[in-house]
């Protein structure tokens, strides 16, 4: 029986719109097809459904009723085996990784967002053939070449291949023995891919030698520039990704990569290290996927969390910052978890579970409610690996023990904690728990200090900072309130978020740091001029007094011997 076939057409550019035709041979007598809610990788239901029009189905020359069940579901019901073809539009206008986009100068789709699901048809091998595509544009995937088109063995594979089609730069680079790509579209003609290819390339190998070897017989980047963007999507043998141009490399970065540069290699080494951290090795929930709801998990935590641990520390490991470097974006990410208050409200297991609903739809008073996965997963995973590294263990042990135990695939929190305490002992498995499951303060400064590593409190805490308050600034419209944190002295005083401060003390205000300029010596109180909702308000409030504004880490020894092993440097 010959599976699903997509003949997927770049029917109208400038419309951004594509055109798929299904055929699929010997239908059921009802047949059921479905168009995925969420792609794997990006907790959140998308409803990529909304972007699929004129959906009509044939037989032969007979044309059949389409049956809408569901928002994203229909039913076509057969007369005989002749086989049934599906014609619909899909419009891609998303500037992300996580769907679809059409125009004059690139292509690109995950077929979660094109290719309907045959129901019962699943296990079948699907194939995607291109039309119309542009002379002069090339077509870069990890889906097998057949023919003339591309071949995947089931529907999973088949969401697990991204589509980047243009005129699109590319470079090639070996790592241990496997053949690597980097696709880039919308580079600047400044950009230096060959210093791209030469430091990815030291990234790769860093990874295939920590986890033993590649699971995959190559591998392709993605990514597109953009003017500003930043972000990623893991896929089995490739990820999709976007930057912002500046960030770059071109032939005037310094031998010293530049901090968006830093940013940007970074974001390759997060998501090259879930091709093993969750690709393979992935949540028991994920052990197989449903595409129309929510697939919910407690182990974020750990697949992103420890994933964002790893990206920036192999960085240093393979030479590509050094340590007062890697120090300095450790602490960057520490300054960012404690200047949230949801850290100690929403435990890392619920951030997790309530990524559908919380991280991926931030509203004004999430840093109040909730925690990140990402970054304080990630220093969860620093204090576990300091942990046993006390211990005459380390983290990367407990990776690769859990990659062989679990044969590179689903395991549980109590995978984790029976591998926690196969190397570090009871007592810090229910410390880890504790961790994830509670909302005390991590451990964070003891431990860096045996290691080698000095806290000291930096700098001076900006005005919003000591009020408690977040804010955007602009020479034109001035300041507005964009989160009032749980606490301060600003909520106290009866600031709301999206207030505009107009004044302070009887002055306009255009910076909320000249706030200090307007007080008389020895003086604590401002009163703020707000406009709120057409209305001017005056409040009363009370400025603490100055402190420091952030965690600065810095070598205390620099041959420490625990830190060198620790970083590999």
């Amino acid at each position: 029986m010959g599976g699903p076939t997509y003949r997927i057409e770049l029917a109208d550019i400038a419309a951004h719109r594509y055109r798929v035709t299904l055929t699929l041979a010997h239908p059921a007598a009802e047949q059921d097809f479905s168009l995925p809610v969420w792609i794997p990788g990006s907790y959140l239901v998308r409803e990529f459904a909304k972007q699929l029009s004129r959906l009509s189905a044939r037989q032969g020359r007979r044309a059949l009723a389409v049956e809408q069940l569901d928002k994203a579901s229909w039913r076509v019901r057969c007369s005989g085996r002749a086989a049934l073809t599906l014609s619909y539009d899909v419009y891609a206008f998303d500037a992300s990784v996580r769907t679809a986009w059409l125009d004059s100068e690139r292509a690109f789709f995950n077929a979660s967002s094109l290719c309907l699901r045959a129901h019962g048809r699943e296990a079948e091998t699907h194939r995607i053939e291109l039309a119309s595509v542009p002379d002069g544009w090339q077509v870069a995937t990890e889906m097998r070449a057949d023919g003339s088109g591309y071949q995947a063995a089931h529907y999973d594979e088949l969401l697990d291949h991204p589509f980047e089609i243009g005129a699109h730069w590319q470079g090639e680079f070996m790592a241990a023995g496997v053949p690597h790509r980097v696709v880039v579209a919308g580079a600047w003609p400044s950009f230096d891919g060959q210093r791209l290819l030469a430091d990815v390339q030291r990234i790769c190998e860093a990874q295939i030698a920590f986890w033993g070897g590649a699971p995959f017989e190559r591998y392709s980047f993605l990514l597109w520039a953009v003017d500003d963007g930043h972000g990623g999507l893991e896929h089995r043998a490739s990820t999709a990704l976007i930057c912002a141009r500046r960030e770059l490399p071109t032939a005037a970065e310094g031998a010293v990569p530049g901090d968006g540069y830093v940013r940007l290699l970074g974001l390759f080494s997060h998501e090259y290290f879930h091709t093993w951290n969750v690709k393979r090795l992935r949540p028991a929930e994920f052990a197989c996927f449903d595409y129309q709801r929510e697939n919910y998990t407690q182990l974020l935590w750990f697949f992103e969390g420890f994933t964002s641990y790893y990206d920036e520390l192999l960085l240093c490991r393979a030479g590509l910052v050094d340590a007062p470097r890697y120090l300095k974006l450790l602490a960057a990410s520490i300054n960012g978890v404690l200047s949230s208050p949801g850290r100690r409200v929403q435990p890392l297991s619920a951030a997790s579970f309530e990524a559908w609903t919380k991280y991926y739809r931030p509203d004004e008073n999430s840093p109040n409610t909730a925690s990140n996965y990402y970054a304080q997963g990630a220093l969860v995973a620093l204090c576990l690996d300091l942990r046993l590294r006390a211990q005459g263990a380390s983290l990367d042990g407990l990776m690769t023990q859990l990659w062989t135990t679990s044969g590179g695939g689903p395991v549980s929190e109590g995978d984790i904690l029976h591998a926690v305490t196969s190397l570090g002992g009871a007592d810090l498995a229910a410390r880890l728990h504790a961790w994830v499951h509670g909302t005390d303060e991590l451990p964070l400064r003891e431990l860096l200090d045996a290691h080698g590593v000095a806290w000291r409190e930096d700098g001076r805490a900006s005005v919003a900072q000591r009020l408690g308050l977040r804010v955007r600034e602009s020479a034109l419209t001035g300041v507005t309130v964009t989160h009032v944190l749980v606490g301060g002295t600003a909520e106290a005083g009866g600031v709301n978020a999206r207030d505009d401060i107009l004044g302070c003390n009887g002055w306009r205000l255009r910076r909320l740091d000249d706030a200090v300029n307007l007080m008389s010596p020895g003086a604590t109180q401002l009163r703020l001029l707000v406009s709120r909702d057409q209305r001017l308000v005056e409040l009363d409030v009370t400025l603490p007094p100055a402190r420091p504004a952030a965690v600065a880490l810095t070598l205390a020894d620099a041959t420490h011997p625990a830190r060198r092993r620790w970083l590999g440097v």
